[in-house]
C-alpha cells in the first residue's frame, strides 16, 4: 500500500520542528514558490515513461506557457512592488524582493531543466520518425524545396529592421521572438539589424519525408538560411535569438464611464507593458546583446541565457494528430443515459431528477444542448447566463443570440476582467448586444467568477426555473481537458437563489436571504469557516469528524488557520490540491491530521468540492457536500462573485463523495504527496504492483446520477454505500 492512497493508508508520521513558531508566518508556504512547484510537476510529466511521447512533448510546452504567464502577471506585480520600495511581507513573511530572488533562482533552474528534457525528447522523437533538423543537416533537395516555401509562405510577412540613427529600435510585443543580427557588408560596412520572427507563421516548417516519417526545420533556421534575400550583399557575422515577456496586468480607471471602452484602451496599454524577462540564446555577442538590453530597459537580473531552444512553448506545434500511436488513446465522452431515456430532452431529464455531469467524462455538449433547447423552445420566456471565459466561436453565445432574436428575455453577465480573455469577451458582448440581449458587466472592483445558467420556462399555469451550476467555465474546448462538475436542477429554492444573484449582478442589490446558496465576497467564506468549526466541535465531543476537500488552490490565511485548528481538535482532513497550497501538512502540533496530494495527469483537475462528515466518518448519508466555483484564495473569497451550492440529492451526493472524491483519494498513478516543507514528491509504485489511475477509472466507468433506466448496479463502489 502506498501513502498516495488516502482511502486505505494511515496518516504518515508527523514531523517535529522544535524551533518552529506555530503562530508565526512560517506556518504558511509561499504562494509563488508553491506555484513553481506545481509547474515542476507538469514538467516532470514530460519525463514520465507511462505518458505517450507526444503528450510528454505537450507537457513540456505547457510548462513553458505556464511559466510565461506566471512572469507576465505574478512576477510583474512583485517586480513593481519591489521597484517601488514596498517591503510588506506576504503571509509567509517574505518581502517582494526576497520572493523575486527565490523565484528567479527556481525559474532559471526550471528553464534549464526544460532544455535537458527537450534534448532527451528530440532523441526519442527521432527514433519514432519525427525529426527536427538544423540547417547544416539539409540536403540540396531540401534547400531547393525550402527556397520556394520561403518565398511563398514566409518572405511576405517578414519585416527586417536595421538599427541605426535613422531606424530607432522597434517595439517588440509580449512573447515577441527575434533574431538580432550583426551583418558584414564588406569594406568596413557592418550593420546591426533585427528580424522579428512572425507569430503568424508556424515555428516549425515541414519538409518532404519518406512514408511514416515527419521532418521539420525551425523557422529561425530557415531565416538564417535566407538572410541574403533580406539583406542583399550582407553576410551574418554573428547573431543571437531573444524573446520578450512584458507586464500583462491591466489597470482600469475606477471612475470609467464606459467600461468596455476603458478595457479596450487598457488592452492597448498592456501590449506596451514593461519588459519583465528577456530570454537570449547562449553565446550572444556582448555588444549586440547590450544594445538589445539597453533598448528594452532590462537589467542583468532580468536576462536568462539559454543553451538550447528559445520559446519552448512553440513545441505544441509538433504534437501531431497524424501520429495517434504517440498520443493518448482516443476517448469519446459519454452522453448520460438519463438524457437518452428522454430522447435528448434536457428539461425532461432534469425534471425527473437532479443530475450531475462530470466533465470531460460526460460530454459538455449537454450544457450546450440545455441552452440550445432553451433558445428554440417557445415555452421558455427568459434566459440568464454568466460568461467568464468561453471559446471564440462560442455555441453558448450563439444560443443566447438566437434566443434574444426570437424575442426571449436574455441577460448575459460578461466578465471583462477575465485575464487574457478581455478582448474576446468584448467581442462577445458586442455580438450579444446586437442580437438584442441585455448585457451587464457586474462590478468594477470584483470579478464575476460564478458559473450560473438560468432558464425560466412556462409549464401550464406556472413558471418553472431550471438552473445549471458549474465549477468550470462555459468553454466547450477547455471542457475536453478540464475536469469539472455541471449540476442541473429545477429545485425551486435554487431557482430563486439564481434569480437573486443575477439581480445583484445587474442592479447591485445585495441578496437579502439566499436559501441554498452562499456567495462571496459576502457569505461563502464565513459559511465554510462555520462548517470547519462545526467539524472541530464534533471531534471535541468525541464523535467522528472528517473533511474532504478538492480544489486548485488553497492559500487564504483564515481558511488555512481554521483547518489547522480543526486538525488540532482531532478532525481528519484529506485534500486534493492540484496547484498552489500554502498549508503545510504533517507538522506535529499544527497539522498532525492533515494530508495533501496533487494529481497531475491526462486531464487538468479543476472541480472544487468540500465534504464534511457532519458527525460521522466519510462517506455517510448525512454528510454535508458542496460544489463551488471558488478556490480558497483571497481573491476568490474576498474580491470575486463566486457560488457555493449545497448538494442535497442523495444520488448526486453519493456520486461526489463515493465516486469522484474516493477515486481521487485512491489514485496512486498520478499523485504527488505534499510534505511539511511545502515540496511534493511522487511516491513510486512498487514493481509488479498496479497503480490506480482515477482518470482512467472515470473514462471507463459510468457516473451515478446520469444513469437513468440503466441503473447503478454496474457502477463500481470505491467507497460508497448503496443508495
Amino acid at each position: 500500500m502506498t501513502q498516495a492512497d488516502f482511502l486505505k493508508s494511515p496518516l504518515p508520521p508527523t514531523v517535529d520542528l522544535p524551533d518552529f513558531d506555530k503562530a508565526g508566518p512560517a506556518r504558511f508556504y509561499n504562494r509563488e514558490l508553491s506555484w513553481l512547484g506545481f509547474n515542476w510537476r507538469v514538467l516532470e510529466e514530460a519525463e514520465n515513461p507511462r505518458v505517450p511521447l507526444l503528450e510528454r512533448l505537450r507537457f513540456l510546452s505547457i510548462s513553458s506557457t505556464n511559466l510565461d504567464e506566471f512572469y507576465t502577471v505574478r512576477v510583474a506585480g512583485l517586480r513593481e512592488l519591489a521597484n517601488a520600495g514596498n517591503t510588506t511581507p506576504a503571509a509567509d513573511g517574505l518581502s517582494p524582493a526576497e520572493q523575486l530572488t527565490l523565484i528567479n533562482e527556481d525559474a532559471r533552474n526550471l528553464m534549464q531543466t526544460q532544455q535537458r528534457v527537450l534534448v532527451a525528447l528530440r532523441d526519442e522523437l527521432a527514433e519514432a520518425g519525427i525529426h527536427v533538423l538544423q540547417r547544416d543537416a539539409l540536403t540540396e533537395a531540401d534547400k531547393a524545396y525550402l527556397a520556394e516555401a520561403f518565398l511563398e509562405q514566409v518572405f511576405p510577412v517578414l519585416s527586417p529592421l536595421a538599427i541605426d540613427p535613422a531606424h530607432p529600435f522597434p517595439f517588440i510585443a509580449n512573447t515577441g521572438y527575434c533574431l538580432a543580427l550583426h551583418l558584414d557588408g564588406g569594406r568596413g560596412k557592418p550593420l546591426q539589424a533585427l528580424l522579428p520572427i512572425p507569430a503568424q507563421v508556424n515555428r516549425f516548417m515541414p519538409l518532404p519525408a519518406p512514408e511514416g516519417q515527419q521532418r521539420f526545420l525551425p523557422l529561425e533556421e530557415l531565416l538564417l538560411l535566407h538572410i541574403d534575400s533580406l539583406f542583399p550583399g550582407y553576410r551574418v557575422a554573428d547573431h543571437f535569438e531573444f524573446r520578450v515577456l512584458r507586464d500583462s496586468d491591466l489597470e482600469v480607471e475606477e471612475e470609467a464611464e464606459d467600461l468596455v471602452r476603458e478595457f479596450e484602451v487598457a488592452l492597448k496599454r498592456r501590449r506596451r507593458g514593461e519588459v519583465v524577462r528577456l530570454t537570449v540564446s547562449a553565446g550572444a555577442p556582448a555588444a549586440l546583446k547590450q544594445v538589445v538590453m539597453r533598448e528594452l530597459h532590462v537589467t542583468d537580473a532580468e536576462v536568462v541565457e539559454l543553451d538550447g531552444m528559445v520559446g519552448v512553448a512553440d513545441l505544441k506545434e509538433l504534437v501531431l494528430d497524424e501520429r495517434p500511436d504517440l498520443l493518448w488513446p482516443s476517448f469519446t465522452p459519454r452522453v448520460p443515459e438519463r438524457v437518452q431515456d428522454h430522447d435528448g430532452d434536457m428539461f425532461a431529464a432534469i425534471k425527473s431528477k437532479d443530475m450531475l455531469l462530470h466533465h470531460p467524462y460526460e460530454t459538455f455538449d449537454m450544457v450546450v444542448r440545455f441552452l440550445n433547447q432553451a433558445a428554440a423552445d417557445p415555452n421558455v420566456v427568459a434566459i440568464k447566463q454568466t460568461l467568464y471565459r468561453t471559446s471564440r466561436h462560442s455555441p453558448i453565445v450563439a444560443a443566447l443570440c438566437e434566443a434574444a432574436e426570437d424575442g426571449k428575455s436574455v441577460t448575459a453577465l460578461v466578465e471583462l476582467k477575465a485575464r487574457f480573455d478581455e478582448a474576446a469577451n468584448i467581442r462577445q458582448s458586442r455580438r450579444l448586444e446586437r442580437s438584442g440581449a441585455h448585457v451587464v458587466y457586474g462590478f468594477l472592483d470584483w470579478k464575476t467568477h460564478a458559473k450560473i445558467s438560468q432558464v425560466v420556462r412556462r409549464e401550464g399555469d406556472k413558471l418553472v426555473t431550471y438552473t445549471h451550476w458549474g465549477t468550470g467555465n462555459y468553454h466547450p474546448i477547455t471542457a475536453k481537458i478540464y475536469t469539472d462538475l455541471s449540476f442541473f436542477t429545477c429545485d425551486a429554492a435554487l431557482g430563486r437563489d439564481a434569480a437573486k444573484v443575477f439581480n445583484y449582478l445587474s442592479g447591485y442589490a445585495k441578496p437579502a436571504q439566499l436559501e441554498n446558496l452562499s456567495i462571496s465576497p459576502h457569505s461563502l467564506k464565513s459559511h465554510m469557516l462555520d462548517m470547519i468549526a462545526a467539524e472541530a466541535e464534533h471531534a471535541r465531543n468525541g464523535t467522528p469528524a472528517q473533511i474532504w476537500i478538492k480544489m486548485n488552490s488553497l492559500i487564504e490565511p483564515d481558511m488555512i488557520d481554521a483547518l489547522y485548528a480543526a486538525s488540532q481538535a482531532g478532525v481528519k482532513i484529506d485534500m486534493v490540491i492540484r496547484g498552489i497550497c500554502g498549508l503545510r501538512p504533517g507538522i506535529k502540533g499544527l497539522s498532525d491530521n492533515i494530508r495533501v496530494k496533487s494529481i497531475v495527469g491526462r486531464f487538468l483537475e479543476h472541480s472544487r468540492i468540500a465534504c464534511f462528515g457532519n458527525g460521522a466518518a466519510l462517506p455517510n448519508d448525512g454528510a454535508k457536500v458542496f460544489i463551488s466555483s471558488a478556490d480558497w484564495m483571497g481573491r476568490n473569497l474576498n474580491r470575486r462573485i463566486e457560488t457555493l451550492v449545497e448538494i442535497k440529492n442523495p444520488t448526486v451526493k453519493a456520486q461526489i463523495v463515493s465516486q469522484i472524491m474516493a477515486a481521487n483519494f485512491a489514485d496512486t498513478a498520478q499523485s504527488w504527496i505534499m510534505g511539511p516543507d511545502g515540496k511534493f514528491t511522487r511516491e513510486q509504485v512498487p514493481e509488479g504492483r498496479s497503480a490506480f489511475n482515477c482518470h482512467r477509472f472515470f473514462m471507463e466507468n459510468p457516473s451515478l446520477s446520469g444513469r437513468g433506466s440503466a441503473g447503478a448496479a454496474d457502477v463500481p463502489k470505491l467507497a460508497h454505500k448503496g443508495d
